[in-house]
């Protein structure tokens, strides 16, 4: 028999060939986790069988998630959000638990007339099983909204609000399935001390329990020991489970009461940050455990049943989802959109599925026909994401016509602009931009998602419209063919990868700006052929240091020459600048400035190497190239010239008039 740090050493390795595998597919994590658990489990491979540490050290996986809620849920949050929050998403899980009951009492009495036998499952199974329905996943939604861009659209806060409130419903769930297994009157005794229990518990961890935290975790930080803060917080964490369990609830309740605490403080983010790798190493052992439950043998003596199980719920729950949110006022693509993202299943769904069978609430003969529907459809969310504009467009006309009216919109403001800097995102980069850009007389046009930006900027008359900048239609309508310049001014290299892609296809020849955190992908970023990358992290440290050399007592003119060398040396367009009508004043004549040389189909140097033209023989210096293509290289001698291809040359005057004649000579 396996040591339980055998079972644990198996299921790391599992879950790290899973994790990679789904990466490689671009698949969500939970997936992976899902899949290693069936084949290592006790109805595949058998390598791993029940162990209760293992089981035990799992369930910590959903105490960390329900922590982890818990710092999302905060007063000013839900109150912004609370149409969505207590309207839609209230409404979702409510009537998503009632259609469930219904068509089970309807299942029931069909089945019991056409075969004569009781149907197999109890109406507080059917509460289980709908309340595990009702779930949809967050994980896996909110990844999938952040590299699309839709976090801040119509239909990103929707389903955002919906998923606040599902994640808050759990609470009150976690504490109602285990009073289910009781009979009658005990049941609703059971019940009614639990939810005693519960409102006095968290009436008291609550009114005096955010002081009580904020004291603590000051004096544990005034300590500045890193370990001690950690071992602090798993303190904190497990001791509350520890304390709502032994009151007769659960583990997860005591959890999310301690994220709530920590969430009212100022060591939020820090928390997050710390408690992250222990969140999803442990989540990731219970989705394990979870696999392991799957016995695929009936799943595939039912496969109807199952392919059932999948499509019904997944259909109506995009249904009803979609009814509900047009009834709140969205549009038809939004609400729409919205059922599709919330159609699938979710992992609190496989908590308290979980839950509800240990409580002995469902039959053992649902469980693998119920899990494997669950992991289906959570399988088929990313693919339904991607196709939701095609059905959107498909289902409702009245969405493509909205879009069309957005693109004219933002074709109408761009239509008389030319040589102008399209703004990829107007948060404050983006506005301190658009304001130097004024303040030259250069125009331009600037797309962002955020509805409110928008409407407070064009009231104001600045040139901002709504709109992705990761989709072509949108540059293009923004006039991208006439543009000067791009620059995407939000810190996302996912976003800034399908920009760069988009105006390589559609204009190679204009040149794009990203901004970034940091230098981690600037070579990424520029094979995908941007011109600059501009890492905050460098720029702090830039402005840091000369900072710290003046009050050191460092001049400041030689204090602005180190900035400035520094600069020179990191970004190859700030090493001398171009030339210009009001540049020929004596003392401008003797500096370096940059030029650019294209050349013709018929120059002589084509086909010859950089090396070979050795133009640093005239005092120039070749800083980048940049190709036909549109994609800028770096410096490199064995660089073979072509046809199209643009030089930026460095040096003084009379150089580069003689590297440029050199360059175009036929």
């Amino acid at each position: 028999m396996a040591t339980t740090l055998e079972l644990v050493l198996l299921y790391l390795v599992a879950a790290v060939l899973g994790v990679v595998a789904c990466r490689s597919l671009k698949l969500p994590p939970t997936l992976g986790y899902l899949v290693v658990g069936v084949i290592i489990g006790p109805n595949a491979l058998a390598l791993a069988k029940d162990n209760a540490g293992v089981k035990y050290l799992a369930e910590f996986g959903v105490v960390f998630l329900m922590f982890v809620i818990g710092l999302e849920f905060n007063l000013p949050k839900l109150r912004s959000m609370r149409k969505l929050v207590f309207g839609l998403g209230f409404t979702q899980v409510a009537l998503t638990m009632l259609g469930t009951l219904a068509g089970h009492a309807v299942l029931a009495l069909a089945y019991e007339r056409l075969t004569g036998r009781p149907w197999q499952m109890s109406w507080q199974g059917a509460v289980v099983l709908g309340s595990a329905m009702a779930m949809s996943s967050t994980a896996i939604l909110v990844k999938l909204m952040a590299e699309r861009l839709e976090l801040d659209s119509e239909h990103g806060k929707q389903v955002l609000g919906v998923l606040l409130f599902q994640d808050l419903a759990v609470v009150p769930l976690l504490v109602l399935i285990p009073s289910l297994g009781q009979d009658g009157g005990d049941m609703a005794w059971a019940l009614m001390l639990a939810l005693v229990k519960a409102a006095a518990l968290l009436t008291l961890l609550l009114v005096g329990g955010q002081r009580v935290m904020r004291w603590w975790l000051t004096l544990v930080a005034r300590r500045k020991s890193e370990e001690l803060f950690m071992l602090n917080l798993l303190l904190v964490t497990l001791g509350l489970a520890w304390l709502t369990e032994h009151a007769g609830l659960s583990l997860a309740l005591g959890a999310f009461v301690a994220g709530m605490l920590v969430a009212e403080t100022e060591y939020k983010h820090q928390v997050e940050t710390d408690i992250r790798p222990f969140h999803d190493v442990l989540l990731g052992l219970f989705f394990i455990t979870i696999g392991m439950k799957l016995d695929w043998r009936p799943v595939m003596a039912q496969w109807p049943l199952v392919l059932l199980l999948t499509l019904v719920p997944v259909l109506a729950k995009a249904a009803l989802v979609a009814a509900l949110s047009r009834l709140f006022g969205a549009a038809p693509g939004t609400a729409l959109r919205t059922g599709l993202y919330l159609a699938q299943a979710g992992e609190f769904g496989f908590v308290l599925l979980t839950l509800g069978a240990d409580r002995g609430l469902l039959a053992p003969q649902w469980m693998s026909p119920v899990l494997a529907s669950m992991v289906l459809s959570m399988l088929a969310t990313p693919f339904i994401v991607m196709w939701s504009d095609r059905i959107v467009m498909r289902l409702s006309s009245s969405d493509w016509l909205l879009q069309s009216v957005q693109l004219t919109q933002i074709a109408k403001r761009a239509i008389r602009t030319e040589k102008h800097v399209i703004i990829c995102g107007y948060g404050r980069s983006g506005q301190n931009l658009a304001r130097m850009l004024d303040t030259q007389g250069i125009p331009y046009m600037a797309l962002d998602l955020d509805p409110d930006r928008v409407r407070q900027a064009a009231a104001a008359g600045q040139s901002v419209v709504f709109g992705d900048a990761a989709r072509a239609q949108s540059l293009m309508a923004a006039g991208l063919a006439r543009a000067n310049a791009v620059v995407v001014s939000y810190p996302n290299t996912a976003s800034a990868l399908k920009i760069l892609r988009l105006v390589r296809e559609h204009a190679p020849s204009v040149p794009v700006i990203v901004r970034t955190l940091d230098d981690a992908d600037l070579e990424t970023l520029r094979a995908a052929g941007a011109t600059e990358v501009v890492p905050e992290a460098i720029e702090g440290s830039l402005m840091l240091a000369s900072h710290a050399l003046a009050l050191v007592g460092v001049p400041m003119r030689k204090v602005i020459r180190l900035t400035r060398d520094a600069r020179d040396a990191r970004y190859g367009l700030l090493r001398g600048y171009f030339h210009g009508a009001d540049d020929d004043t004596a003392e401008e004549l003797s500096q370096a400035r940059l030029a650019t040389v294209t050349l013709p189909p018929a120059a002589a140097c084509l086909g010859h190497s950089l090396g070979e033209l050795a133009l640093h023989a005239v005092g120039v210096a070749v800083v980048s190239v940049r190709l036909a293509s549109g994609s800028v290289t770096q410096t490199d001698e064995q660089h073979v010239l072509a046809a199209g291809d643009t030089l930026v040359l460095s040096g003084l005057p009379e150089a580069l008039a003689l590297a440029e004649e050199k360059l175009l000579r036929a």
